[in-house]
């Protein structure tokens, strides 16, 4: 699970709280919370959302590639 630690280096990088990118994505902080800490998977649509917000690849988010 690669996404896990990528996803919150993305937000840290950003300065953005858990609860900021939770609202972004339509879901509450306890969840998001969750997919960073890998206790939940990502669903696709957040994926989708989260590779427009930071304006990356889903195989970077996926860790399948370095190149954003």
């Amino acid at each position: 699970m690669d996404y896990i630690k990528i996803i919150r280096d993305l937000r840290e990088d950003n300065d953005k709280t858990q609860q900021e990118i939770a609202d972004f994505l339509g879901t509450s902080q306890t969840m998001y919370a969750r997919y960073e800490r890998g206790a939940n998977e990502l669903p696709i649509h957040h994926l989708i959302k989260l590779c427009d917000y930071y304006n990356v690849s889903a195989d970077y988010i996926l860790g399948r590639t370095n190149n954003k």
